[in-house]
């Protein structure tokens, strides 16, 4: 493992940009069959062959801890790493002390690191596993999380069969995980057993992808009590960590090919918009919204868009990742937004604070 402390760089008040790029070998996706009724179909790695998603569980816990074991699964076959090549997890989920991640992950002995972000939670692992590596702790860790929708309702809401109507500006949460392989560019290209460790990227668009730096997030609370309008409570938590990337590496929002969120939907959105011109920040003809991505609005029930953990890390996974490697993209900033509640801190009356880790990541030339 090499230290490249030295070659990294702390910038501002909240970035860091790395002196050599934090590689993205490759990704593992899997989703409800909602999720692929959406314009994203046939993206994903794997989906459940069940209307339920129960994936083989007898409860919605137990669902959604198999999707992380799956998602680790498939980011390990896509890439010929084996679990002895990986030196740390980060994984967390919006279940109560993170037990998707422990009970799903429990089965591969790998050092793990449970983190809560609420839906921001890819951007945070993201964020540390990159962090890790280019401190020269370690050549290689996962980046994990998830969420479904049933286990999700029962946590913050109601229970499914309470049959509770949502309103107009609520979300539906993703029924989804993902995993993300990242690793030390100087690393050695073999595992343990002496077997090729693949870049997927390179190996099918001939293009590396690689993390370059990253903005972490704080907490903004602009008062808001609704636990159903998610998209305004994370609203200026997005446009915070925007703006803060932006004046820490000096850029202007033309220098990213597209800046994408996690889940604020179609009313989150146009807050964010709002929140940003008060900075004289335009950033409306390069933003996507993960959640708005990842369903079809007219076509689905899911009102304001797509929320939850696995919202934005199934799209950065299927679809944001691929269209860098085959060059649509040279560099973006990806923002996943998440609100820090839970079923205690709205019962007893408190507001919905919100939080956003941003990640810069960009396809590589000639590393």
């Amino acid at each position: 493992m090499e230290n490249n402390t030295a070659k990294n760089s702390a910038l501002g008040t909240s970035s860091i940009s790395y002196g050599r790029p934090v590689l993205i070998m490759g990704s593992g996706s899997i989703v409800g069959q909602m999720e692929d009724e959406g314009p994203l179909s046939g993206s994903f790695d794997k989906v459940s062959d069940d209307k339920n998603d129960m994936f083989g569980a007898d409860s919605w816990e137990k669902a959604e801890s198999a999707l992380q074991k799956e998602a680790v699964a498939i980011t390990l076959s896509k890439t010929g790493a084996e679990t002895r090549d990986i030196r740390y997890i980060y994984a967390g989920d919006l279940l109560g002390q993170n037990i998707a991640s422990s009970f799903g992950l429990v089965d591969y002995q790998i050092p793990l690191f449970g983190l809560y972000g609420a839906c921001s939670t890819c951007g945070e692992s993201l964020c540390l596993g990159s962090m890790c590596i280019a401190a020269g702790y370690a050549d290689r860790v996962i980046s994990l999380t998830s969420s479904h929708f049933a286990s999700a309702q029962k946590e913050f809401r109601y229970p499914l069969e309470y049959g509770g109507q949502r309103p107009l500006y609520a979300s539906w949460t993703v029924t989804g995980s993902a995993g993300f392989l990242l690793q030390n560019i100087n690393a050695s290209g073999k595992s343990v057993s002496g077997r090729p460790i693949k870049n997927e990227y390179e190996g099918k668009y001939q293009k590396k992808i690689g993390i370059t730096g990253i903005t972490g997030g704080r907490i903004e609370d602009f008062g808001i009590k609704d636990s159903f309008n998610m998209g305004c409570a994370m609203a200026p938590a997005a446009a915070w960590t925007i703006a803060t990337n932006l004046k820490d590496f000096g850029r202007k929002p033309q220098d990213y090919d597209a800046i994408f969120t996690g889940d604020l939907g179609s009313v989150g959105q146009e807050a964010l918009f709002k929140l940003l011109q008060q900075e004289s920040i335009d950033i409306s003809d390069r933003h996507y919204d993960c959640g708005m991505i990842i369903y079809d609005a007219e076509k689905q029930d899911v009102h304001a868009g797509g929320s939850g953990c696995g919202c934005s890390a199934v799209v950065l996974s299927a679809h944001i990742l691929p269209k860098l490697a085959m060059g649509d993209w040279k560099r973006i900033l990806f923002v996943p937004t998440g609100a820090l509640l839970n079923k205690t801190s709205f019962n007893e009356g408190q507001n919905v604070p919100g939080i956003a880790h941003g990640v810069v990541i960009e396809a590589l030339d000639g590393e």
